[in-house]
């Protein structure tokens, strides 16, 4: 018994001499001890690194530092509307400009609360596999874009929420505190406001552009947002712009980094470049003379970050022949591993509730149908005359057309994810309608003409070595060089590969290339086009002669080849290919163009009972310097907001059968429809609405889902409303200061039912530095439940100071069953009874101001579904 006794015990000893060992080594540095502040172990880990070390941890891809068992990372990750770009499937909710239209702060927060549960299970995947050097798998996330959408031809506008700072400044607050969650200790995820500041096109400029704008329109207009997520949200990141503002690049600006950002706002968190931002100082604003310099001045201005080169590797150069010293280097890389200790990445994963997150969250029955509901909730019924929707479930035929019909690229945005499965409006109309109804599809048009390439199947023309089908080679670099890392056969040629996805075995969709040969045989004399449609480079060789070259210099869309054929003859055809980054795609289709006969299409479907046209613009027109040069688009930018003409004109067609034509108009921005606004009778704006945007668009054609959308942009008669897409002048820009009648007016939006606003009940004056209660009943007078989104706006009075015509300062979206009414209380600040003065300052207004609320802006001149009340304040 004593000897039992004695044994155990000196097993027990032995264990805890073992266990106390093992947590000496383990923490052999103070950094590596979990019970010591954030602050402690920053400083202490910041001490142990050489110079080298510290400037390489200042990368986007940090990489390891084995000796001090620091982890490699990648800052760039992306989630703008869900994660995006990861070889994972993730939940796609609607695009960003979408998501501004639902006008619910609610749904927003859940939106980021459930995408940064799937990062972290993207992250903890990576973490298990030893990934973590591996972009798009982290968990500072480089979103949301804050920037203010003050012209709709800026293609990257559909990633931001709008036109308007207050609304903008909502939905981001909102949008952090869900991504970053609520831990007192950990972040759940980081998110980083961008791009600072005043920045919004063009594209093809941004490289080179200087922006001067005036105090009163920086802290009006270009400033509101940022302020707000950064002292108030308590965002992790900032990303600073391309763009020079007042010959100052904005990552070495004195006024935006320093005066604004570090001294005013007190920010503390870390600042990345935008992406080859610090090489456009000495390339392209030409304010620097090298990279060292350009570095230096950088990190003096608080970027902690370089993003997408190595410039700030000439830090250890700057820092040896003194042009900045290396306590500054120290500043920035705390900032970094700051962020890095807050997401539990040094900590135990029983210490971090994050980090246990299961795989199970990616696409869950919760998120998918958070998707779903965004994307009912953004869109916005523009036009329903005679009450043409909702239409009828028991319609026996319908035809859809146009070129967002069964467009699965539209959907999804840019900046997206990869969902397991999507919706397109064809997809969602048949899945709603079933069996007893005749559904047709044809595309009938592309975006801007009406000649379509009418492919034709020849798969079975395509063999190679006796197989039907396609050798295929994939190599690890993007010159084709080496030997291929796999070879095989495929049956076609026709990828598409979100960026970070994998192709084949070791090789993702990033800095790879790819030879594609096969043997075509015609089986007839004539002629037959090669589409090849490919990013970012590629080259098409019949027999040996090449006859398409967009290695080195490529646009979106492809380009195609006539093949004159004799019946019977093999031609040898290879597609080389290559991708650098970003998303990949690589497709070859062959058949003949035919243009469309309007007169012919609409005399094969009269006798449909309805028509529905899915057209619009999309990512593949509109989005970031983009290889695009269509008429009315140009580097991803518009040079009209006009509807392209082709669609007007095959709708006019449609229109002279009688039969109701709905326009569904799927974009990103604001396209002028002044001939649809008067002629077809019901129009649907659906953006891009994500994954589930073809169910949403069905349940709100067949009364499914009563819409409520709201414009969070306005949306113009056409060009001749805009000032110089270049002029950063607010001036007749925007529903705050437009001074003409808008197509469609911001917060605009038509619901199938009817709404009554009464018992609008204030004070009549207040004092100075008083808030101001204001409270209104909202009654569902119409047949159908709904939501309506209440807006409350002020209407400056004062014509001698400089203020917005109006200006939103509250809004709400509450659902009300037919008959209901509530009560909606708005409160507001002495700050929100303010305007900003000539020199920036902001100051409360003085007099009377008149205060409005309604579903939409007081003077909005098109049919409503409500009315709105104003009522005067004095504040003396």
């Amino acid at each position: 018994m004593k000897k039992s006794f004695f044994f155990f015990q000196t097993i027990i000893i032995l264990c805890i001499s073992i266990h106390s060992n093992a947590q000496t080594t383990v923490e052999k540095y103070i950094f590596q001890n979990s019970n010591l502040s954030f602050e402690e172990r920053v400083n202490d880990l910041v001490s142990h690194l050489t110079l080298e070390e510290k400037v390489s941890q200042m990368l986007n891809s940090s990489p390891a530092i084995p000796r001090l068992s620091i982890p490699a990372y990648d800052w760039w990750n992306e989630t703008l509307h869900g994660v995006a770009r990861t070889p994972f499937k993730t939940t796609v909710y609607p695009q960003a400009i979408a998501m501004a239209a639902t006008f619910d702060k609610n749904s927003l927060f859940t939106m980021a609360d459930y995408s940064a549960l799937e990062g972290r299970a993207i992250y903890n995947k990576a973490v298990e596999s030893g990934r973590t050097n591996e972009r798009y798998l982290g968990l500072t996330y480089w979103t949301p874009n804050i920037n203010i959408f003050r012209d709709p031809r800026w293609g990257r506008g559909q990633e931001t929420y709008g036109e308007d700072p207050f609304l903008t400044a909502a939905l981001g607050d909102f949008f952090v505190k869900g991504l970053q969650g609520d831990d007192p200790k950990y972040l759940k995820a980081a998110a980083c406001a961008k791009h600072y500041a005043v920045h919004s096109g063009p594209e093809p400029l941004r490289h080179t552009f200087d922006v001067d704008v005036t105090p009163y329109e920086l802290w009006d207009t270009y400033l509101p947002a940022f302020k707000k997520l950064i002292t108030e949200s308590k965002v992790a990141g900032v990303m600073c712009a391309y763009n020079a503002f007042r010959t100052q690049p904005c990552c070495a600006s004195d006024i935006l980094m320093t005066d604004i950002l570090r001294n005013q706002w007190k920010f503390d968190g870390y600042v990345t470049s935008d992406c080859w931002a610090i090489d456009d100082f000495f390339k392209n604003h030409k304010t620097h003379p090298d990279a060292a310099s350009a570095s230096a001045d950088a990190v003096f201005h608080g970027t902690d970050i370089d993003c997408g080169t190595d410039a700030y590797k000439a830090l250890v150069q700057a820092v040896k022949t003194g042009k900045i010293p290396e306590s500054q280097i120290d500043i920035s890389v705390k900032r970094l591993f700051m962020i890095r200790f807050r997401l539990g990445m040094f900590d135990p994963v029983e210490m971090v509730k994050y980090a246990q997150t299961p795989a199970s969250v990616l696409e869950s029955p919760a998120h998918q149908e958070h998707a779903l509901k965004m994307a009912q909730q953004s869109m916005v019924l523009l036009r329903n005359e005679n009450n043409t929707l909702p239409l009828s479930k028991k319609i026996k035929k319908i035809a859809v057309l146009g070129p967002n019909a069964d467009n699965s690229i539209s959907i999804l945005g840019n900046y997206n994810g990869t969902p397991s499965k999507l919706t397109t409006v064809l997809q969602g109309i048949k899945e709603k309608l079933g069996a007893n109804t005749e559904v047709i599809y044809e595309q009938a048009i592309n975006f801007t003409n009406d000649t379509l390439l009418v492919y034709s199947d020849v798969k079975n023309q395509y063999t190679f070595e006796g197989k039907q089908g396609f050798k295929a080679e994939y190599f690890s670099n993007t010159e084709l060089s080496g030997k291929p890392e796999i070879t095989r056969t495929e049956p076609k040629l026709n990828h598409f590969w979100q960026e970070g996805e994998a192709v084949v075995q070791n090789i993702k969709a990033n800095n790879f290339s790819a030879r594609y040969t096969t043997n075509f045989t015609a089986i007839e004399d004539g002629s037959i086009t090669f589409e090849l449609a490919a990013d970012d480079g590629y080259r098409f060789l019949v027999n040996g002669k090449e006859e398409l070259n967009a290695w080195k210099k490529n646009r979106w869309g492809g380009q195609t080849f006539q093949l004159k054929t004799t019946k019977g003859t093999v031609y040898n055809l290879v597609v080389e290919y290559w991708q650098g980054e970003g998303k990949g795609n690589v497709a070859l289709n062959a058949g003949n163009y035919k243009k469309t006969d309007f007169t012919a299409l609409v005399n094969r479907l009269k006798d449909v009972d309805a028509f529905v046209f899915a057209g619009g613009i999309s990512p593949q027109l509109e989005g970031e310097e983009m290889k695009v040069n269509f008429p009315g688009f140009k580097g991803g930018d518009r040079t009209s907001i006009l509807l392209p003409a082709v669609q007007t004109d095959l709708m006019k067609a449609l229109k002279t059968t009688g039969k109701p034509v709905v326009f569904v108009m799927m974009t990103g921005s604001a396209i002028a429809i002044p001939w649809e606004a008067q002629n077809i009778p019901a129009i649907v704006n659906a953006w891009y609405g994500g994954q589930a945007a073809g169910t949403a668009v069905a349940d709100i054609l067949f009364g499914d889902y009563n819409p409520a959308g709201r414009l969070p942009i306005t949306f113009y008669k056409g060009d001749s409303d805009l000032p110089e897409f270049v002029d950063y002048k607010m001036d007749n820009r925007t529903y705050r200061y437009f001074e003409g009648k808008p197509l469609y007016g911001f917060g605009y939006g038509l619901s199938y039912t009817s709404f009554k606003y009464d018992q609008l009940k204030m004070p009549s004056k207040i004092s100075k530095g008083k808030s101001v209660s204001v409270s209104v009943r909202i009654t569902n007078t119409g047949k159908m439940n709904g939501e309506e989104v209440a807006q409350l706006y002020l209407i400056n009075q004062n014509k001698t100071i400089k203020a917005p015509l109006k200006t939103l300062k509250g809004f709400e979206r509450i659902n009300l069953k037919s008959g209901e009414s509530k009560i909606i209380t708005f409160t507001l600040s002495p700050e929100d009874l303010s305007h900003i003065t000539n020199e920036g300052i902001s100051q409360e207004y003085n007099g009377e101001i008149k205060i409005a609320i309604g579903g939409h802006q007081p003077d909005e001149a098109n049919k409503t579904s409500g009315n709105v009340l104003t009522k005067s304040l004095l504040i003396q």
